[in-house]
């Protein structure tokens, strides 16, 4: 009876431990329990040894002592997990942690983004108001310029009228002496030495020639001595290159007797149309108009020429300005130049400059070398101011600088960019040398 029980047992527990795993005890049960009902059974049925059931305890035992180590091994992976999950939960709720800071600084930009946004909307609303405000003050500044063009026409206008309505008052004044004064004949038995008839007297121009002459002459001088010198130490407070103030001051010179000859040559056209409407006598129309403009120099538009010569020199390609400051800093200098060349230009004969280029042969009747020259050498780099002429005959000499190197190169290229003058250019060499090396002085104007 208890064999059968015992068999049933061992059968369930074999069930049992090929239906389990390593954590449902099956181990135990095998290493433990089975052998004793394995020699419980075995002996009460086949009568085997002892021995077997002892090999099968030390089996057991060692197979238990595995089980514990693996199991120990089992729990400190556990452990290591348990370290590991809980950093993972640490490091975790930092990054949450950063995530909310994150999102808090996010909300605090956009924030401020949104002020931003509505600080710049509020900025471009007023620059747009002041844009339009500037449109509109520049168109009415462009309403004011274009009525100041019409004054100015319109006082151009005037001036041609009145200086129409002086020729007439000459013309009919020269005929009313001319009706007033005894004739010849009757002179004549009055005096034994008559007065000669004002018409065949020499003009006013003629008789003021000389004096006029050495009065520019030495005008001339002056400005190169006193203005040229001014305008210098002006232009070194913004260019600190010698030879590019210098060359300023030379072209300065050469555009302003330009456009000083085109001036003249336009004013005297004026005058002949005019004054021929009404001309009579044996005065020539030639001596007329001469006395004319001599007794009206001061209706030259000097600023005009001013304006044209700053013209000509913010396009030469000789010559360079700060972007900052204008030519006009100089205004003062090309005034009296331009003054003093519309002068030279009623005398008889006309006084001018020499034409000069860089990297011609040195003519020591023309120019004097500058300070600053190599006296040994043959070519004119640049010119620091013109030789005035009379006749092609120099009576003033200027001033250039020498220097080796001044390529003839320099000639052709000055050549191909300068711009054209009012009169051909003067190429004949110097008959005589200058009758006065230094310019003549004299403080007293002349008397018109």
């Amino acid at each position: 009876m208890n064999s059968v029980i015992q068999g049933q047992l061992f059968t369930i527990l074999s069930e049992t431990a090929r239906e389990g795993g390593h954590y449902a005890g099956v181990e135990t049960i095998k290493s433990r329990l089975l052998p004793w009902l394995g020699t419980c059974f075995s002996s009460a049925i086949s009568g085997r040894p002892f021995e077997t059931n002892l090999s099968l305890t030390q089996d057991s035992m060692e197979k238990e002592r595995q089980l514990r180590k693996f199991a120990n091994s089992q729990t400190f992976e556990l452990q290591e997990l348990q370290k590991e999950l809980t950093s993972t939960r640490l490091q975790l709720s930092h990054v949450q942690q950063d995530l909310t800071e994150t999102q808090l600084a996010l909300e605090d930009t956009k924030a401020k983004s949104a002020t931003t946004l509505l600080a710049a909307e509020d900025e471009i609303v007023q620059l747009k108001a002041a844009l339009k405000a500037s449109h509109a003050q520049e168109e009415t500044a462009l309403r004011n310029l274009d009525c100041l063009n019409d004054y100015e026409q319109q006082i151009q206008i005037l001036k041609d009228e009145i200086s129409i309505l002086d020729a007439q008052k000459s013309v009919l004044q020269s005929r009313l002496a001319r009706s007033r004064s005894p004739s010849p004949r009757h002179s004549q038995s009055r005096s034994p030495s008559p007065l000669p008839l004002r018409s065949c007297s020499p003009g006013r121009a003629r008789l003021t020639n000389a004096s006029r002459h050495a009065y520019l002459v030495a005008r001339f001088g002056d400005i190169y001595a006193q203005e040229r010198l001014d305008a210098e130490t002006l232009l070194r407070t913004y260019i600190s290159d010698m030879e590019m103030v210098q060359r300023i001051i030379y072209i300065a010179a050469v555009e302003a007797f330009r456009a000083a000859k085109m001036a003249y040559r336009h004013f005297k056209m004026r005058v002949r149309k005019t004054l021929s409407l009404g001309h009579s006598g044996p005065e020539s129309l030639e001596d007329t108009v001469l006395d004319y403009i001599v007794r009206h120099e001061d209706l030259y538009d000097v600023q005009a020429s001013v304006n044209e010569v700053i013209r000509s020199m913010n396009i030469n390609p000789k010559i360079s300005f700060p972007p900052e400051i204008d030519f006009i800093v100089i205004s003062s200098l090309i005034r009296e130049l331009c003054r003093v060349a519309f002068s030279m230009q009623t005398l008889i004969p006309p006084l001018d400059i020499a034409f000069g280029t860089d990297g011609e042969l040195f003519n020591e009747t023309k120019y004097r070398r500058s300070f600053d020259s190599d006296f040994t050498a043959p070519l004119v780099a640049y010119h620091v101011w013109p030789a005035l002429i009379e006749n092609d005959v120099v009576i003033v000499k200027g001033e250039a600088v020498t220097k080796r190197g001044a390529l003839w190169s320099h000639r052709s290229r000055s050549r191909s960019r300068s711009r054209s003058r009012s009169t051909s250019p003067l190429r004949s060499h110097c008959l005589s040398r200058s009758r006065s090396s230094s310019p003549l002085r004299s403080g007293s104007p002349i008397n018109t």
